[in-house]
């Protein structure tokens, strides 16, 4: 029996069922020899999902995986609630090329459901021997299959995606990863002996309770200093995070936009004042926690 008999086999038996199973919501690498598949362009730069998305998603999804599409077909309208009219529901099957995460061994097959936009004539796009990066959870009760978190997790393969979720990975799975940012703590800021001297230190509250520091220092001058401490001690030398990195992903998407009042150790407003300027210093060179997907 062909893969494309007994796809539309299995889903004349049970469409109902797996489509139920795979939207029930919204590190090995295993390497298979396939025949060569379709080249799909990746996502444009500016249409790709950003660090902090890639971040989100690898976090999240319990699996990620390269596949390419075997087959696919379209659920009858009945059995897509909540697809408009421009979008098609879809039953796919695809060949495992590589498994770049996931928390169990995978079959060298797998079947999942996305949504994808019609094409301007109204049929479904043609995903058929193309290659593709998913994200999602492997289903408890059907063998195989793959929830995607979304329809827009799944993500056009090639080199650049593929090596970009491998960074990411990578970096979540370091001993020495960042914790989590929940919010900031204390709050002091210090005088110099001289005019325009200061340094400003924000301690971290985290998700594991592991201790984290902020500092800022000015002088006169000189450009203003910050960086970040990981550990009991503050490290008057420490560097700001390196964008792309999970450092700089933990403080630019999870610091608070304003220093909360209870968190200032310092009752004077001079001391005050100067700890929100570095804190607002810190957050402008951090930039914006940039989402497209998540």
């Amino acid at each position: 029996m062909t893969p494309s008999t007994r796809l539309k086999s299995t889903v004349m038996k049970s469409f109902a069922a797996v489509g139920a199973a795979l939207l029930a919501s919204a590190c090995s690498t295993v390497s298979v020899a396939r025949p060569q598949a379709e080249v799909v362009p990746e996502l444009r730069a500016s249409q790709a999902p950003t660090y902090a998305d890639l971040v989100t998603m690898a976090m999240r999804a319990d699996t990620v995986a390269i596949v390419q599409v075997e087959d696919q077909i379209p659920f009858p309208p009945e059995r897509a609630p909540g697809v408009g009219p421009a979008d098609v529901r879809l039953y796919v099957e695809s060949l495992t090329q590589a498994l770049l995460k996931a928390p169990t061994s995978v079959s060298e097959s797998m079947v999942f459901v996305v949504d994808q936009r019609r094409l301007a004539d109204g049929d479904p796009p043609d995903l058929e021997e193309r290659r593709f990066l998913l994200m999602g959870d492997l289903s408890t009760t059907q063998p195989g299959a793959l929830q995607l978190l979304s329809s827009r997790s799944m993500l056009p393969h090639g080199p650049r995606i593929e090596a970009r979720v491998r960074q990411v990975l990578t970096q979540l799975a370091a001993a020495d990863a960042p914790p989590g940012i929940t919010g900031v703590r204390d709050v002091i800021s210090v005088p110099g002996n001289l005019a325009g001297e200061s340094e400003t230190q924000l301690f971290v509250e985290t998700d594991s309770g592991a201790p984290v520091s902020l500092t800022v220092i000015r002088r006169p001058g000189m450009a203003p200093h910050w960086g970040v401490s990981l550990g009991e001690l503050v490290d008057a030398s420490a560097r700001p995070p390196e964008p792309e990195t999970l450092a700089w992903f933990r403080f630019a998407c999870f610091l608070p936009r304003e220093l909360p009042n209870e968190a200032f150790l310092q009752r004077d407003r001079a001391s005050q004042d100067q700890a929100r300027a570095d804190y607002a210093f810190v957050l402008a060179e951090l930039g914006p926690c940039e989402r497209r997907f998540t």
